[in-house]
């Protein structure tokens, strides 16, 4: 499994526009995650406030970014609320919408454990804009691995992503980039040998993971354990690595 992750030096804070505790309380919220387009906009209105407006005026800036929505693939749906909050920005902020990139497979990440997110990234195909610019949306940021991966596809592809945002998501999560030092602390506790099979099982190095995941690798306790839990959370997982939505699922959807 090689993902094509981009180097997140210089990327700014996530802009995380409501609490999780009340969004992942309100009544619509698991209907939305399970592919309720209107249950998703219901929640999204809720939400989003001419402060969490503004938060992303100022993350653009001067920038006139295509917004794209993380097609989520839950296992009970495609999950609705990035679209959702994406047709919710576009429309305040005259930006366009775009939904020609969609997620390959599902990982089950909601409630996931940090060693199964690791394990069971998210993977994207579609068609890329070569040359501009991005604003990924996405409904929740944790490990911050699935929009890490999705910017690495879109850059891959000739566009750039200048930034994310989210419905909620954990604050402590809203960086993205890596402390140098903290990518260091990881390579001085569990050696060269983790980092080089890192770098064969998923095809990048430490250098290219994000805080919160760099984060959760150093707490670790060696690397065998890191080993061992990667293979019993992608032998766990029981979904096919290239697992696709049905054709026409989401992407002839017009915002």
């Amino acid at each position: 499994m090689k993902i094509p992750r981009a180097v997140l030096t210089g990327m700014p804070d996530v802009a995380i526009l409501a609490g999780e505790r009340q969004v992942k309380n309100d009544p619509d919220y698991a209907a939305a995650k399970a592919g309720n387009a209107v249950a998703a906009g219901r929640l999204v209105d809720r939400f989003i406030s001419p402060q969490a407006i503004a938060q992303v005026k100022v993350l653009v800036g001067n920038a006139q970014p295509i917004l794209l929505p993380v097609h989520a693939l839950e296992v009970t749906g495609i999950n609705e609320i990035p679209i959702a909050l994406a047709q919710r920005l576009a429309s305040e902020l005259d930006l366009e919408a775009d939904l020609s990139v969609i997620q390959d497979n599902t990982v089950g990440h909601t409630g996931a454990s940090g060693y199964q997110r690791l394990a069971n990234p998210a993977l994207f195909s579609g068609s890329v804009t070569a040359h501009a610019d991005y604003l990924i949306v996405d409904d929740f940021i944790g490990q911050g691995g699935t929009v890490a991966n999705l910017k690495g596809f879109v850059e891959a592809s000739g566009g750039c992503v200048i930034g994310v945002t989210t419905l909620t998501g954990r604050p402590y999560s809203a960086k993205l980039a890596p402390e140098p030092s903290l990518i260091q602390a990881v390579r001085d506790k569990h050696g060269n040998d983790l980092e080089n099979w890192w770098q064969q099982e998923f095809g990048y190095g430490f250098d290219r993971l994000t805080q919160s995941e760099a984060r959760y690798l150093e707490r670790s306790p060696d690397a065998d354990t890191i080993r061992k839990r990667v293979v019993e959370a992608r032998q766990g997982a029981g979904v096919p690595a290239a697992e696709r939505p049905p054709q026409g699922s989401v992407t002839n959807r017009n915002l």
